[in-house]
């Protein structure tokens, strides 16, 4: 995440000025990320070879993919209302559940700031958690809060009985999501596809809806409905290959903003947790 657009924080935001507070709206810094996890998923050698359901005896080989979480945040500041951010590095940014262990996110440069649970076992992601994004830099502090941390919403239509599912090359795939509790919102939903090879290693995303930039996370401040439709369509474009196996991870996060009154109001995080599924194309 490199820069952003603020006029377009400004629109982004505009539905809810009532409830703003005007030192968030004139604030000079700007705080938009993501704090995403993927469970443990186990693929078998018959989803990964192509051979038929019960080539191999008792379900076959298995290939376990770790779980993981990783955090991704840009944290910049702006001078006027229609300024573009620029990065601020040297900040030492932390993401951690209230109450709970923070983890400190790697300075990447430009104000990009990172980090995976790859080699970091106690960077775990909990559900029902209120998360802090959390700033440091000249002595003051910048604080963004995600409430209630969503649990991974299952997808029936994911896990069939053979264990992956099987379809044509460059064929959409819909499914219904969960009705969400009572009284309660329906999470964002959000899809990536990746290619899995016959080892189990993965390729570049064919297809992510998942906001990745700046602006496109503060486009979504302002317009967060279709991201909370029941039904999913993934385009066929995101299985191109035929005889290949790719893996749909659907991720229902929450929403969240700034939380100091030292951090521009547009600022935009979202945090969650993936539903994943296997599919094997003919």
């Amino acid at each position: 995440m490199k820069r952003l657009l603020v006029s377009a924080a400004v629109a982004a935001s505009s539905l809810a000025l009532q409830a703003c507070d005007l030192e968030q709206l004139t604030a000079d810094h700007v705080m938009v990320g993501t704090l995403l996890s993927t469970p443990e998923v186990e693929v078998s050698a018959s989803a990964l070879a192509g051979f038929d359901a019960g080539t191999f005896p008792d379900g076959g080989d298995v290939l376990a993919l770790p779980a993981q979480t990783a955090a991704v945040i840009f944290f910049g500041s702006r001078t006027g209302e229609n300024s573009q951010p620029s990065g601020l590095s040297g900040a030492t940014v932390t993401v951690q559940p209230v109450g709970g262990q923070a983890t400190t996110l790697t300075d990447e440069g430009s104000g990009n700031y990172g980090r995976s649970s790859v080699g970091a076992s106690d960077f775990e992601y909990q559900p029902g958690a209120t998360y802090q994004f959390i700033a440091t830099r000249g002595g003051k502090r910048y604080v963004g809060q995600v409430d209630n941390a969503p649990m991974r919403e299952t997808i029936a239509a994911l896990h069939p009985p053979e264990g992956f599912l099987r379809i044509d090359a460059r064929t959409p795939l819909s499914f219904d999501r969960p009705a969400p509790p009572a009284n309660a919102d329906r999470t964002l939903g959000f899809v990536t596809v990746v290619p899995l090879s016959a080892e189990g290693a993965q390729g570049e995303p064919t297809y992510t809806n998942l906001p990745s930039t700046p602006l496109q996370l503060l486009q979504l401040v302002g317009l967060p409905g279709p991201y909370r439709e029941a039904r999913v369509t993934i385009p066929g474009d995101a299985f191109p290959e035929r005889e290949q196996t790719y893996l749909v991870m659907f991720h229902a996060v929450r929403m969240g903003g700034a939380e100091s009154d030292n951090l521009f109001l547009g600022s935009a995080l979202l945090a969650g947790t993936a539903e994943v599924g296997v599919v094997r194309t003919r």
